[in-house]
């Protein structure tokens, strides 16, 4: 069995309350009515041949329709979630407008086994929370990166 791989980017930025990180509500049906766990750092898959930090810096734009800022990426590692993916995230600090998010789609058959597919973004909100506040919004496998981030603040 073929391992999946995602990568992502860990945005984050300074502010008088603390430090905040960029995280998007993952879009569907199945995330709608959640909050926690139902967030996620912007990652997305990634095929063998191609470099993970491409594949980072791609999913960023992918998922919230805006470029990566221009910064130093700082490596936080990988780790494998409850599916098995092995996801891999850098930090940078950066500041973004989340009202300019633009997310992309994905298609599925929705409701299941109708035989009818449907568009749904792949976040449906992003936004800017502080580390604590998002430790319990992160899908559990994610969290890990936050503990990661601390270190180098």
């Amino acid at each position: 069995m073929v391992t999946k791989r995602s990568a992502g980017l860990l945005l984050w930025r300074r502010r008088e309350a603390g430090v905040e990180v960029l995280i998007g509500h993952m879009g569907g049906p199945f995330w709608s009515a959640r909050n926690e766990g139902a967030w996620s750092i912007p990652k997305g898959e990634y095929a063998p041949d191609e470099e993970p930090m491409a594949a980072a810096r791609r999913e960023f734009e992918e998922e919230l329709g805006l470029q990566a800022p221009d910064g130093d990426w700082h490596p936080l590692g990988e780790t494998r979630q409850s599916n098995g993916k092995l996801v891999t995230v850098w930090a940078m600090e950066g500041d973004l407008d989340t009202a300019l998010v633009v997310p992309g789609t994905f298609t599925m058959e929705w409701p299941r086994g109708s035989g009818v597919t449907q568009e749904f973004p792949e976040i449906d909100r992003a936004e800017w929370v502080g580390v604590e506040e998002a430790r319990p919004k992160l899908v559990t496998g994610q969290r890990v990166f936050l503990d990661r981030l601390l270190p180098l603040l």
